[in-house]
């Protein structure tokens, strides 16, 4: 088979898109004829080596990628036979990587089948993306009253989480960076959608709401983009935090607020990923799953539209530099 290896860390050039051996499925395995795998920003840090990401760096040469579509072509030993032929999509684990191949291999117990429609890369931005905005969104009731800010909505999370909250009725104000990315947001029902590079996007965005605040922040951004949405917030109101993708830009990082500033505007900030999510659900692996479900079945159902970006397997290393700079709409997915 044909997959994308990592020989060394370092930059998205160090991905190599080569022929390698087949894998074989152990006992409780599936193998999966990969019609998409997922790219993840999470990947990039893997890539380069960075050691403070969620996961342990990986041995090398490695195939990266934890999230794949496809086909089940062969059995492990012990596992259910009806499996085979079936259309599947699962996120792999944190320990198993893989996905960036024609061929990949997990556990049958992380298996989900795809519903009738919906297709393999829609799936993929489900299976991980899609559960996780389902979680964080479990922080929060939103209704028809509610005004909703979405930093990054033109991203993978925030283009679900822009369409969830118009779904429960709330007013959205949907941010992203340039032209083409606002228009985007501005297709999945944002009422209002502005560039967060404009110096008085927070302005228009007041003029708009005609004297209404902010009562959620779903931010997955920080720096002055979510200090911005932030003081749109009006006493009672909700600063969830699920990322901080400005890291590394000047001035960017996560949004810490003070307690004074906490108490003194009567607003409340808090994270919204990690155990406190999964207990929400569940816990552990059962809540992931619950998660997953759930994600799978909206998207068959037609209650959202997962944004996409394709990139052939063999521009991995392009797809990862399009992520690290913010020129993505949507889930990045790689085709083989």
């Amino acid at each position: 088979m044909h997959a994308v290896r990592l020989h060394a860390f370092g930059p998205a050039e160090n991905l190599v898109h080569e022929r390698t051996d087949d894998p074989v499925p152990a006992p409780g395995q599936v193998r999966v004829a990969v019609a998409a795998a997922g790219v993840h920003l999470v990947d990039t840090s893997l890539r380069s080596g960075d050691p403070n990401g969620p996961y342990a760096l990986p041995e090398l040469p490695a195939i990266p990628g934890r999230e794949i579509a496809g086909t089940v072509d062969a059995l492990g030993e012990g596992t259910d036979p009806r499996w085979l032929g079936k259309r599947v999509v699962a996120h792999m684990g944190p320990d198993n990587p893989g996905g960036y191949a024609e061929l990949a291999v997990v556990d049958a117990d992380r298996l989900h089948e795809l519903p009738e429609g919906l297709a393999e890369d829609q799936a993929i931005a489900m299976i991980g993306t899609g559960r996780t905005a389902l979680g964080i969104l479990g922080f929060t009731e939103l209704t028809g009253d509610d005004v909703v800010v979405v930093p990054a909505a033109a991203g993978g999370i925030g283009s679900l989480l822009v369409q969830y909250a118009k779904r429960a009725g709330a007013t959205v104000v949907g941010l992203a960076g340039g032209p083409a990315k606002v228009r985007h947001v501005r297709t999945l029902g944002a009422d209002v959608a502005l560039d967060y590079d404009d110096p008085a996007w927070a302005d228009t965005a007041r003029t708009a709401l005609d004297g209404r605040a902010a009562t959620v922040v779903l931010d997955g951004v920080g720096g002055p983009a979510a200090r911005a949405a932030v003081d749109l917030l009006g006493p009672g109101g909700l600063h969830l935090v699920h990322g901080w993708s400005s890291q590394g830009v000047t001035g960017g990082g996560p949004l810490n607020l003070t307690p004074e500033e906490l108490a003194e505007r009567s607003i409340t900030s808090r994270g919204a990923l990690g155990p406190a999510m999964l207990e929400r659900f569940g816990g552990g692996r059962t809540g992931l799953r619950r998660l997953e479900e759930e994600s799978l079945a909206h998207a068959a159902a037609g209650h959202v539209v997962p944004a996409v970006q394709r990139f052939p397997l063999t521009e991995a290393a392009a797809a990862h530099r399009a992520l690290e700079t913010r020129g993505t709409i949507g889930k990045v997915v790689l085709v083989p």
